[in-house]
């Protein structure tokens, strides 16, 4: 992806951002209440690309110390004004946390990171889970990138080329299942919903 499509993306998030978080969103029950399942009363997580914040409210609500952050400084603030807390901004290309969180929640977020930068991105990732920490993270599944009719950019993976890039990060346990659903722009989408942990 250039730097012009990743501005393009931004643009998209930083022109509808109070309209993207206000909307209304179906939480997604089933993989939040298994993700937390998961965890440690109090548990340090973060929410990668949080969004408008909905998903970090649940966390917060069920007492888990929660680190939110976003790419997008505009949907950050929304974020901030939903959960009464700071939001960082932090691109998935800057992390720099190490060892920190006992697991990472990514929703609909690192499907926009360039396919020639996601390896390098879920490295950094897995070095701020705390060893046997993990990552629930979903993408639109496809067989190549592009763009949706926003203009927001997709690396829209297959299973095969996920689970190789995974891999590739040095995810020792990683699992991948699909579901039908939908998304933002209203049409069907096939999903990959992934879960790895770092070694413990």
């Amino acid at each position: 992806m250039t730097k012009s499509e990743t501005n393009d993306t931004l643009a998209f998030y930083r022109d509808n951002a109070a309209t993207y978080a206000a909307r209304e969103r179906k939480p997604p029950t089933a993989r939040l209440e298994a993700f937390m399942r998961r965890l440690s009363p109090g548990a340090a997580v973060l929410d990668l690309g949080c969004g408008g914040g909905h998903d970090s409210l649940i966390f917060l609500e069920h007492g888990f110390d929660v680190t939110a952050c976003d790419g997008s400084a505009d949907l950050a603030r929304e974020a901030e004004l939903r959960i009464g807390r700071k939001v960082e901004v932090t691109r998935f290309q800057e992390i720099v946390w190490e060892e920190r969180f006992d697991g990472i929640w990514a929703e609909a977020s690192l499907l926009h990171v360039p396919r020639t930068e996601l390896a390098d991105v879920l490295t950094r990732i897995r070095r701020t889970l705390k060893p046997g920490g993990f990552l629930q993270a979903s993408f639109k599944a496809g067989e190549t990138e592009g763009h949706d009719r926003f203009g927001r950019y997709f690396n829209y993976p297959s299973a095969d080329w996920l689970g190789a890039c995974f891999k590739h990060a040095g995810w020792p346990e990683v699992d991948i299942s699909d579901a039908d659903g939908g998304g933002y722009d209203g049409e069907p989408t096939r999903w990959l919903h992934v879960s790895a942990r770092r070694a413990a």
